[in-house]
């Protein structure tokens, strides 16, 4: 029988060497959960935090089953550790499921130019300031369509200011860009970038992704990016990310973001 684990931290030796901030925050217990087969000898497990789900261990079909019910009525990204999860996703889903290919970018500081990242923050059109995100700017990124996802796994601004840190574009009083982040780990955050679609291609999303950069460096945390297409990793190399692989994922329904957690 599949639960969540209340030690999250049981299942950690199934995610060893799988460096994705998303499973940090799961078993850190700092966001999400983890689902397992036991209580105490988990042999397959599932890192879940908003539309993510990472499958570690032993490749079960039960697993995959609960994790679908348990995101519902979300989108998922399913993520499997090895190619007999691979295999199963397939089979269990049956053609339910799109299979993509994303791309995690190098986890070192030293690759990050603090005095570009702030040139880059500076360079928005007249007219657009960038602000970090506070209650009145969390409440306005959750009521519209293109940006809930900068705060949606922080409803509670109270949550959002404890845990997170977001920086937004704000023209006429109204935020049309933004960064901010999808999950939060013990050193450091998973970023999620996302741009009103009339105001695209003006620079807004790596003005914003710069300056959460930078806070986030100052606070000592460690800004990750994990691309969900190949435009979104062109971005990340501008800001001074460097590629480091490709890997699989599937997609079961049609996730809103542009660039998911993991912008991630």
């Amino acid at each position: 029988m599949i639960a969540r684990l209340t030690d999250p931290a049981t299942a950690s030796s199934l995610f060893d060497g799988w460096n994705e901030t998303v499973i940090w925050s799961c078993l850190q217990g700092i966001m999400g959960c983890v689902l397992a087969d036991d209580p105490t000898r988990p042999q397959s497990a599932a890192a879940v935090l908003g539309d993510f789900a990472f499958l570690a261990g032993a490749a079960n079909p039960e697993l995959i089953r609960t994790v679908r019910s348990h995101g519902e009525p979300r989108p998922l990204i399913l993520v499997p550790r090895d190619a007999a999860w691979s295999a199963c996703i397939e089979a269990e889903l049956n053609g339910d499921a799109t299979r993509i290919t994303r791309f995690a970018t190098r986890k070192d500081p030293s690759d990050l130019d603090r005095t570009r990242l702030l040139d880059l923050a500076r360079d928005v059109p007249h007219g657009i300031e960038l602000s970090p995100i506070d209650a009145r700017l969390h409440r306005a990124c959750a009521g519209a369509d293109w940006s809930c996802d900068l705060v949606s796994q922080f409803p509670k601004y109270e949550d959002f200011q404890r845990l997170a840190l977001g920086i937004v574009a704000v023209e006429g009083g109204v935020p049309v860009a933004g960064a901010s982040t999808y999950a939060r780990y013990r050193d450091g955050i998973e970023i999620e970038v996302d741009t009103r679609p009339d105001r695209r291609r003006r620079g807004l999303a790596r003005a914003c992704a710069a300056a959460l950069i930078v806070a986030a460096l100052d606070q000592g945390l460690y800004p990750s990016w994990d691309a969900h297409t190949r435009a979104s990793l062109a971005l990340a190399e501008q800001l001074g990310y460097r590629f480091d692989y490709a890997y699989d994922a599937y997609v079961v329904g049609s996730s809103r973001s542009s660039y998911t957690i993991h912008e991630h």
